[in-house]
Formats: structure tokens, sequence, C-alpha cells
């Protein structure tokens, strides 16, 4: 057993629950390793010689590049000009030093999920096992000093910003599962939706944050600028996250002893046993449940990274935005997402407290939205052409509702195996990486040479089916309740649930 360290309570405590000061401070780590993670978008914009690659199209292919399909070719014609009448929203003012062609950006682009790729599992046990909040600190580290040796790096080689960027991601990949170790320790299950989504919204926080910043500083102060600035800025919050911020409510000085007892009576762990139990790996993917969060985190996966990373690229070639107004509309919806997913997290948790809905039904609820709306935005969004304005609102509403994720799918590790949710999360965020390196390759050959409306329509009809894929799977398949295994390594607990995903799960609509 480990020593319970007394509870003194601060001011802080007494205007602010210690849990909620934990949800605050993760919800601002996640949005600085996601805010890190995505300014390259944004950048890159700036960084590229637009008129350059655009001169080895038309001096290497002429006009005969385009083989994707036939409406492709008809949609040639089709090609937008700037809002209001600017007569060049591409030319050498939005012009930068780097002339890297579209299969290499697509490479620098995805090239951070390598490092996210490997990471998450033996940085998951370490978290597990260790210490999460002391994983999480790492995460951010090295993405705050990785981002501030971007510039030097990049300026060297490409491969220099390449070997940033996957060092950045090996930092990215230990975020969500340490933070789904620090929830599992600290949420109370009747306020288990709240808090995973005010912590996770910080993902989408810093993606607004980011892109709204990376575009002000690299067409006020140029490229560099942008990875300076914001990895300065990341810095405070290391040291209030060491101060503030312990593994369990057992282990914080700055806790009420009445919250303690809450917290720790609602998740029976009034005393911490030392010893973490083994995973019960053969049980884990024989469980049907599991893979119903797998495949829909890797589905929604390739919707939200064509979102988050190639949404700047799409209003860039197709819809004419300069840097400014790119930067600006990019970031737009994620404002209102956040302060939609924490209403919704908010509204499920309290009815299912109240016990007018299921776990299993509220989970199913938000990932159903979370597909539905981006897939039917999308599908407008391949027929709406040239319409700047409009076609800017359908993909807010789209980005908005995919904020629905909070409370769905990625918050069921927690509820299906709380002994196990940071390995759960690293082993479905893995295999939902894969999206991360294939979007930019696969919009970066689509796009080659062929930047028009036409190309964009194939993007947007893959994802609209994945979409549709991770609907089905989660709501036939997934489940909220605890499953059996995740007792594995204790005494038998009577009350465990099993595996199957009973229908009386979902109640009748009144």
């Amino acid at each position: 057993m480990t020593d319970e360290v007394p509870a003194k309570g601060s001011i802080l405590g007494k205007l602010v629950p210690a849990r909620y000061v934990l949800a605050l401070l993760g919800s601002i780590g996640m949005a600085i390793v996601y805010g890190l993670k995505v300014n390259l978008s944004v950048a890159m914009v700036a960084m590229l010689n637009h008129t350059a690659i655009k001169a080895h199209h038309e001096s290497g292919h002429g006009g005969s590049s385009v083989t994707l399909s036939n409406a492709s070719q008809v949609t040639l014609v089709e090609e937008c000009h700037p809002p209001g009448g600017a007569s060049n929203a591409t030319g050498k003012g939005d012009d930068g030093p780097f002339d890297w062609s579209e299969p290499l950006q697509g490479t620098l682009l995805s090239c951070y999920f390598w490092g996210y790729l490997v990471s998450q599992i033996p940085l998951a046990h370490v978290a597990e096992n260790f210490s999460a909040k002391w994983v999480m600190l790492f995460s951010v580290a090295i993405n705050v000093v990785c981002t501030l040796l971007t510039p030097v790096f990049t300026n060297l080689h490409f491969g220099g910003l390449i070997l940033m960027r996957v060092l950045e991601g090996v930092g990215g990949g230990a975020s969500f599962p340490a933070m789904h170790v620090m929830i599992a320790s600290w949420a109370p299950p009747t306020e288990r939706m709240v808090m995973s989504t005010i912590i996770y919204v910080g993902t989408s926080a810093g993606t607004a944050l980011s892109i709204l910043l990376a575009g002000v500083l690299s067409a006020q102060w140029g490229w560099e600028s942008v990875f300076y600035v914001m990895g300065g800025l990341s810095c405070i919050w290391m040291l209030l996250w060491i101060i503030l911020v312990q593994d369990n409510p057992n282990k914080q000085r700055f806790i009420s002893a009445e919250e303690r007892h809450m917290i720790t009576s609602s998740l029976g762990t009034e005393s911490k046993v030392e010893h973490h139990p083994p995973v019960p790996w053969a049980k884990v993917f024989k469980s049907i449940p599991f893979w119903a969060i797998l495949i829909a985190h890797t589905c929604s996966n390739f919707g939200w990274y064509m979102f988050l990373i190639e949404i700047p690229f799409y209003m860039k070639q197709v819809l004419k935005f300069n840097v400014a107004s790119n930067a600006a509309l990019s970031a737009l919806p994620y404002f209102p997402m956040i302060i939609f997913s924490i209403v919704l997290g908010k509204v499920l948790d309290t009815l299912q407290a109240k016990g007018k809905i299921s776990t299993t039904f509220a989970r199913k609820t938000a990932t159903s939205i979370c597909t539905l709306i981006p897939g039917v935005c999308l599908l407008v969004l391949c027929y709406i052409g040239c319409r700047h304005y409009e076609a800017v609102t359908v993909m807010s509403v789209g980005i908005v509702a995919m904020g629905a994720m909070f409370s769905g799918f990625l918050s069921n590790h927690i509820d299906i195996a709380p002994n196990f949710a940071g390995t759960l999360v690293a082993l479905t965020n893995t295999a939902a990486t894969l999206p991360g390196i294939v979007v930019p390759l696969f919009v970066g050959f689509v796009t080659k040479g062929n930047q028009n409306i036409g190309a964009w329509r194939i993007i947007f009809g893959v994802t609209i089916v994945l979409f549709a894929l991770e609907f089905l799977v989660f709501v036939i398949f997934g489940s909220g309740s605890e499953q059996s295994w995740n007792k594995s390594g204790s005494p038998k607990d009577p009350e465990a649930k099993d595996e199957k995903t009973p229908l009386k799960d979902i109640p009748a609509k009144p």
C-alpha cells in the first residue's frame, strides 16, 4: 500500500475543486500538444513557394497531367476565383522559400505520426505502472523543445524538419494514454463524461488558437516566428503542472478531505494498490466492445485529420483564400466546437446520473452525432462549388459536430476497463494514427497537379464512406458496460458485466 498524503486544501482548492484543476491543466496540456502538432499545416502555407511549384507543374506536365477521372477533368474549368474579387490570392506576396513538391509536403505533414505510432503502447505502460503525471509532462516538454528547434533544422535541410516532427510525435503519442490514466484515477463515474470532455476539448482549443496564431505570425513576422512564439509560451504550463497536479487524489496535498473521500469512495480507491494488475491481452483482443472502439477511432481519425491537417490546403488551393483569411476561417469552427462538446458532455452526464439513459446509449448517441453530421456536410461540400463562404459554413458545421466524439467512443475505454484505460487508448490510438500518416500522403497524391474541386470530391467521398462504417460498427457493437476482464489479476468481482452489448442497454424513446 502507498502512504496517503495529508489533505491540507488551498486557496485555489476553495475556488476550484482539485479534480477540476487537473481537468483544466490537462485541457491546456492537450491544447499545447495539438497546437504544436497542427501549426505546421498553417505555417507551411507561408513556407512554400507556390509560384515555383505551379511553374514546375506547367513546364513539366503541361495541361495533360490530370488523369484521375473525367469528372476531375471537367472541373478544371470550374476553377474558383479568390473571394471578394481579389486578383491574385496566391501571388508572390504569399510565397515562401521552399520549393517542396506535393508528395514531399505530404511526407512532412505525416511524419509526425511515425513517432506517434511507436510511442503510445510503451508510454501507456509507463503511465499505468509508474506515473501518468510525469509521462504527460514528457509529452509536452519534448514538443516544446522540438518546436523551438524547428526553424534551425528546417533551414539546414527538410530532413531536419522530419526529425523534429518525428520526435514531436513520440511526445504526442504519450498524451492520450497519460490523460486516460489520470481520468480513471480522478473522475467520479457521474462526472466522467464532463471531465473527459473538458480535458479533450483542449485539442480543439489548441487547434483553433494554433491556426489563428500561426496565420497572424506567419503573415506579419515570417514562418519562423510561429515556432519560436508558440514554443516559448508553452513553457509556463510545465511549471504549473509539476506543482499543482498529482497522479491520484491520495497523493494530492492541495485537496480537501471531503473531495478526496468523495472521489476515492466512488471509485473504490480509498487505499491505492501499489502493483498494477497485468493486462489480460488475450481477453482484450477477444472483446467485441474493444474492437468497436478501435474501428470507430480509426475511421473517425481519418475525417478528423482531414479536417485538421488538410482543410487549410483546400481553402488555399481550391477556394483561393490568402494566408491570413485562410487561418482565420480554418480556426473559426473550433471555438463553437468547444462549447458544443462541453454542453453535450454535461447533458449526457446529467441524464445518466438521473437514470434516464445508460452509459451505452450516451456513448452511441454522441458517436452518431460525430459521424452522421460531418458525413452529410462533406457530401454537401462535394457539390457546393465555388461559393466560398457557404463552403466555409458547411465545413464549420461538420467540424463542430465532430466535437461529440469526446463524449462518445473517445471516452469509452474508461467505461469498459478503467484499470487498463491507458493501455486501451494506446492500442486504439495507435491504430487510429495510421490515418494521420495516410491522409496527407493520399491528399498529396490525389491533388498533385490537380488542385481543383474534382480532386477534393474524391478525398471527401472516401471520408464519407469511413464515417458511415464508424457509425454502423459502433452503434451495433459498442458498449458502455464494464467488462469482466477489467478485474483480471484481482479477486473476482460478482458485479462485473460480461462483454456482450444487450439491446436493453439502449432505452426506448418515451
